[in-house]
């Protein structure tokens, strides 16, 4: 079984195709215009084993928003393509990673529920031109697209790029562990018998 998906988005303000091998060995290729976000994307490829290949281009003079909302947009619709019925998946994912001073922790459970907790103190500032308040958008359009509850929390940290990075890695350990097989069960993890 090859567990592997592709969408894309295309508006009046951006223009995104994502395809996705999940089971994967952390290959990339990202090019969304906006480095700091090709940066953290890379992060999820990588610490996720995930193989990803990301094109975007968007409205960046205006400013990042929409091609970082749009992105996770994309990215949890390939997600819930690529995870078809969800059969022998582990369903739950979880880890805490550190970054220098910066601890993030991320839990996921790949529901069909849309729900998202972020417990994230950032203050409106800038990682470069990167406006860090993105990264909610970022993870709450996924939550939503993919129909998972989300919960994000940091820690600690005060360097704003580790904090960050902290929160993609955690992010990527956890959804590697939640759409692993579990060789246990071929059946949909799941009392109702769906998800």
């Amino acid at each position: 079984m090859t567990r592997k998906g592709e969408s894309k988005r295309k508006t009046n303000e951006t223009d995104i195709g994502i395809s996705l091998k999940i089971d994967g060995i952390g290959k990339y290729s990202i090019d969304t215009s906006v480095p700091f976000l090709d940066h953290m994307l890379s992060q999820i490829a990588k610490h996720g084993f995930f193989d990803m290949e990301v094109t975007a281009t968007g409205d960046t003079k205006i400013d990042f928003h929409h091609t970082v909302e749009d992105a996770g947009i994309v990215l949890g619709e390939v997600f819930k393509s690529a995870l078809g019925d969800k059969k022998g998946i582990r369903r739950y994912g979880y880890a805490s990673v550190p970054l220098n001073e910066a601890l993030a922790n991320v839990t996921v459970d790949l529901s069909g529920r849309p729900y998202f907790v972020y417990n994230v103190n950032l203050p409106k500032e800038k990682v470069g031109d990167f406006d860090v308040e993105l990264i909610e958008e970022f993870f709450n359009a996924f939550a939503v697209h993919c129909g998972v509850t989300l919960h994000i929390n940091v820690l600690y940290g005060t360097n704003l790029h580790h904090i960050v990075e902290a929160i993609f890695k955690s992010f990527a350990k956890a959804m590697d562990m939640a759409t692993s097989i579990d060789d246990r069960s071929n059946a949909i993890p799941s009392t109702k018998g769906n998800l």
